[in-house]
């Protein structure tokens, strides 16, 4: 067939060659063999090399679809981690331990026992000193959290100071349950829910000034610069405490912000001006307590509360306003009996 100059010859499309199974991985090559052939493991997140079994890539991260589970059956069944690492434990609850009850000993057959119980001799012998005071350290802290009622961000504040405490070797000659109780009022008032001396004292069993004493070791020692507790902090706690409506607590911390206004609490104790807050602020709203009931409930004297009132409403000009609601409350009184 003849060609007319200044045309090329039209050639035909060539077939396009059929892609490559799914699974497989187009563009490698095994660096054992050199064969094309790879396949990817979608369970075991590997590549591997059909032809001579080479692993080329693992631990690659599982695109597919998440299991999911309907009941508590399913769950344990198809559970692939354990539970999340954790500051509140010196293993960070990822340590094995060999006989943790009593029990166990009974479910290995009789002619292991002997072994069983070797065994978990020497576990327990071979746990390092570290490990043994984080141990019975937070378990105390545990104890202390849960009496005073506090939260778990507190909970694992306290057990990271305290470990780096330990690192740097400043619980040596010092009672572990001191430390504890001196981190636990450092961070309380870090995260703005002081807690007394009086109460972390009572929880711990620990004297106050042995209290203070390490706090005040531990807070130079770790760099820790606590401002002092405001009134405030104190007022929802005390509030609860004494059974006074959300009404009552914002009143009271209306009044703390006036009369910071005219510095009447400065250089005052924050849970003695709370106190008295709260008092003027129950008063007012008509659920009067009375001075003895407030002192014995937050842990003041009457005194303390009787000389922070007189400050606070003569300086905001309510005093006779408090007087009278107290007159006829006492009067209300008189008339039921």
């Amino acid at each position: 067939m003849s060609l007319k100059r200044g045309k090329k010859p039209k050639r035909r499309a060539e077939k396009r060659k059929p892609e490559k199974m799914a699974g497989k991985k187009p563009g490698t090559t095994c660096p054992e063999c050199g064969s094309g052939s790879i396949r990817y493991d979608s369970i075991r997140g590997e590549s591997v090399c059909e032809q001579c079994g080479t692993v080329l890539k693992e631990s690659m991260i599982d695109l597919t679809q998440e299991w999911r589970a309907f009941d508590e059956d399913q769950r344990s069944r198809r559970v692939r981690t354990g539970a999340v690492l954790t500051p509140t434990k010196h293993d960070h609850g990822i340590t094995t331990e060999i006989g943790k009850g009593r029990g166990e000993l009974f479910k290995v057959p009789p002619r292991k026992r002997a072994q069983y119980y070797r065994l978990t001799k020497w576990h327990k012998r071979l746990i390092k000193s570290t490990d043994r005071n984080l141990s019975f350290a937070f378990s105390e802290l545990q104890r202390l959290i849960s009496f005073l009622r506090l939260s778990r961000a507190i909970h694992e504040r306290v057990a990271r100071l305290y470990q780096e405490a330990v690192n740097r070797g400043l619980v040596r000659g010092r009672s572990t349950e001191s430390i504890i109780a001196a981190l636990l009022y450092t961070t309380c008032r870090e995260e703005g829910a002081p807690r007394t001396l009086d109460e972390i004292s009572k929880a711990s069993g620990i004297n106050k000034k042995d209290i203070g004493k390490t706090y005040r070791y531990i807070a130079r020692k770790l760099h820790i610069r606590i401002l002092p507790a405001k009134a405030k902090d104190y007022v929802p706690r005390f509030g609860s405490m004494l059974g006074l409506s959300e009404k009552v607590q914002v009143r009271a911390v209306d009044v703390l912000n006036d009369a910071s206004k005219y510095d009447v609490t400065s250089g005052k104790g924050p849970i003695g001006v709370a106190a008295a807050a709260l008092y003027i602020s129950a008063v007012l709203e008509g659920e009067k307590k009375t001075q003895r009931e407030v002192a014995d409930i937050i842990g003041v004297t009457e005194v303390t509360i009787r000389n922070r009132y007189k400050e606070m409403v003569e300086t905001l000009g309510i005093k006779d306003e408090v007087e009278e609601k107290v007159k006829e409350e006492e009067e209300t009184i008189n008339k039921k009996k």
